[in-house]
C-alpha cells in the first residue's frame, strides 16, 4: 500500500481531493498519512482502515494459484455464503480479466457481478445478481463441494454452463453425449424444417409431429 501511495503522489498536482472506493479507500488513507498537508478534501466509500489479516491473503493467493494451476479448459465455481443476501461482488472487470488470462473459460457463482461494459470478452460469468460492490469479499476455503443456486458441484464436475443456466453432466454419460446431441438435433429439425416453410400449416404440422414422436421411441 505505501508503493501505491507514493506512485499515486508521484502523479498527483500539489494539491488535490481524494476518493478511495474499497482497497482504494485503503491507499488513499496511506496517501493521507504520506502527506496529509496536500490533500483538501477526502471521501472514503466501502472501506476500512483495518489491515487486512494474513490468513485472508493467504487464502486468496491460495485461491488464485488453484485457479492458475487448474486442469484446462475449467470453470471457476464459487459459492457466495451470504446467499440470498449477496451484496459484495467478487467477479469484475479485474476478477474476470485475471481469470482470463489464466486460461479459464468462465465463472459461475451464486454471488455478485459488477463492471458489465469492462468484462473481457471470451469469458462468460453466471452470477446471481448484479450490482456495485458493498461488502468484503474473501475467501473462506477451496476445493469443497458447493451448492450455487440449488446445483451441486464438486471439483472436477464437468458443467455445461450458458445464458440460461448450468447444469453438471454425470461423468457416466459424458463419452456419450455427442452421440446423444447429434440424435436430438436431428429429431428436432423433423419438426423446425417444415415449421419454416412458407406453405407450413396444421396438415403439415400434424405430419412432422408424427415423424418427431415416432424418432423419440
Amino acid at each position: 500500500m505505501a508503493a501505491l501511495a507514493r506512485s499515486a503522489l508521484d502523479a498527483a498536482p500539489p494539491r488535490f481531493a481524494l476518493a478511495g472506493l474499497s482497497m482504494g479507500g485503503i491507499v488513499a488513507m496511506e496517501v493521507v498519512r504520506q502527506a496529509p498537508e496536500r490533500v483538501e478534501r477526502l471521501a472514503l466509500l466501502d472501506t476500512n482502515a483495518l489491515a487486512e489479516a494474513p490468513e485472508v491473503r493467504t487464502r486468496r493467493m491460495a485461491y488464485y494459484r488453484a485457479m492458475h494451476d487448474a486442469p484446462k479448459p475449467s470453470v471457476a465455481v464459487v459459492e457466495d455464503l451470504d446467499w440470498p443476501h449477496c451484496i459484495g461482488a467478487f467477479w469484475g472487470e479485474i476478477n474476470t480479466t485475471v481469470h482470463k488470462g489464466f486460461g479459464m473459460s468462465g465463472a459461475l457463482t451464486n454471488g455478485v457481478v459488477r463492471d458489465l461494459g469492462d468484462l473481457p470478452q471470451g469469458f462468460p460469468v453466471i452470477a446471481g445478481s448484479i450490482g456495485p460492490s458493498h461488502g468484503f469479499v474473501h475467501v473462506r476455503s477451496l476445493g469443497q463441494p458447493v451448492r450455487v443456486m440449488g446445483l451441486e458441484v464438486r471439483q472436477g464436475d464437468l458443467i455445461h454452463a450458458d445464458r440460461h443456466g448450468a447444469v453438471v453432466i454425470p461423468p457416466e454419460v459424458a463419452g456419450r453425449l455427442g452421440e446423444a446431441i447429434g440424435r436430438l438435433r436431428q429429431m428436432e429439425r423433423l419438426i423446425l424444417d417444415p415449421a419454416r416453410q412458407a406453405d407450413f400449416d396444421f396438415a403439415a404440422f400434424e405430419m412432422a409431429w408424427s415423424a418427431f414422436e415416432k424418432a423419440r421411441t
